[in-house]
């Protein structure tokens, strides 16, 4: 088998293109000036290959994988979709009826509504917030707006190809130049702009009627990859609340929650500690004032010895497991290779981790745990949750 990946940054200025970049990667798989759907399908059949799409505020992404005889079909059919995908006037009206649909369901998720929530505290307007794409813009979407978006966005230039698998080298990057010798363009992919700092502040509590649970998401600055500090970083989340013995878990599961979890997001020039967890909503208050005493206890007091050396075992044992797999270890590089990193960092991130020590990660964990740098939100019934969590310091209720 050998896998692939074509990341193509795609950042935009617009909720106009957010909207267009969802339905051209629900279509870009639907044809070309060369292929109809039923043709590309069959084509992919022959060969043991499939195609996806994602798409971020960040990059499209095209995955993909096939037989290893088959390499060079999936190339064509790839260099056909990104130099002549047709956006056929059927296809995005059924598509975009889809995507609406899909949409209008996602958004009443709770979890999506937090994340929403989220995103607008730490970067306000800044497209990197555009995670979900309004619905009304998409209804307004046309096959002529989505073939410009194309003709303005895929481009070859800052664009990776990776390829992993049963194959030689020299002979795939040769048959990719062939693949992709017509994909040319004067200008360069546009990457996303950098967001603005994670800023401190109040957590903002926002009422849902009704909802059954209270959604609790807190953020702080964070680490970037290529940073020094970077290996202590994870080590240091990991013992907060990076895994399942973690002490944010060992603290909430008693009556609160068994699904807290903290994590580090990564955006161009910039990195965010993300803590998150729901809780029934009379305890949304007490289960908040838990985690800012532990996010103060790991800042201001080491972690042990053993909880550094566990949380070691977990991230080398997390990173060979998610390496293992051709999948994983071709969407590793891509995901690597949007922040100018390549295999050779992930060759040494292993001997990063064993180097640190307990006193690395302590220091790790001051500069990113600190309560007073923490912001964040809660979305729940504010009508059941509301007074509670007034009482608390550093807590505004919207609106209320």
């Amino acid at each position: 088998m050998v896998e692939l990946r074509l990341r193509i940054p795609f950042g935009g200025k617009t909720r106009e293109h957010a909207a267009r970049a969802e339905l051209l990667a629900e279509t870009i798989l639907l044809g070309t000036s060369r292929r109809d759907r039923e043709a590309v399908d069959a084509e992919l059949a022959m060969v043991g290959g499939h195609l996806s799409t994602h798409v971020t505020p960040q990059r499209l992404m095209l995955s993909g994988s096939v037989l290893a005889p088959g390499l060079g079909v999936l190339l064509d059919i790839v260099a056909d979709t990104v130099t002549g995908a047709a956006y056929r006037s059927r296809d995005i009206a059924r598509e975009r009826d889809r995507l609406i649909e899909h949409l209008t369901i996602a958004a009443a998720q709770p979890a999506a509504i937090a994340r929403e929530h989220l995103q607008r505290r730490r970067f306000g307007e800044h497209p990197a917030a555009w995670e979900m794409p309004n619905v009304d813009l998409v209804a307004a979407c046309t096959a002529a707006s989505v073939r410009g978006l194309h003709r303005r966005s895929v481009l070859a230039r800052g664009s990776t190809l990776i390829l992993v698998g049963d194959l030689r080298p020299r002979h795939a990057l040769d048959a990719a130049a062939q693949a992709f010798d017509g994909w040319t363009a004067g200008a360069t992919a546009t990457p996303l702009s950098p967001p603005p700092p994670v800023a401190g502040g109040a957590v903002t509590a926002y009422h849902r009627a009704g909802a059954v649970q209270s959604q609790t998401r807190l953020t702080t600055p964070g680490v970037l990859r290529t940073d020094p500090g970077y290996a202590a970083a994870q080590l240091a989340n990991i013992v907060f609340g990076g895994y399942f013995s973690s002490r944010l878990v060992e603290n909430l599961r008693e009556g609160f929650t068994y699904h807290a979890h903290s994590s580090i997001e990564f955006w161009p020039g910039l990195a965010a500690v993300t803590v998150g967890y729901d809780t029934a909503p009379d305890v949304a208050a007490a289960a908040l004032v838990e985690t800012r005493y532990e996010l103060g206890r790991i800042a201001v007091g080491s972690p042990t010895d053993a909880e550094v050396d566990a949380a070691r075992n977990y991230a080398i044992g997390s990173l060979a497991s998610s390496l293992a797999t051709q999948s994983g270890y071709a969407s590793m590089l891509a995901s690597l290779s949007g922040f100018g990193l390549d295999a050779s960092w992930l060759a040494n991130h292993q001997r990063r981790l064993l180097r640190v020590t307990t006193a690395d990660v302590a220091r790790a964990a001051e500069r990113l745990f600190a309560p007073a740098t923490m912001t964040g939100i809660v979305v729940g019934d504010l009508d059941a949750t509301g007074a509670a969590l007034a009482r608390l310091d550093g807590v505004a209720l919207d609106g209320r």
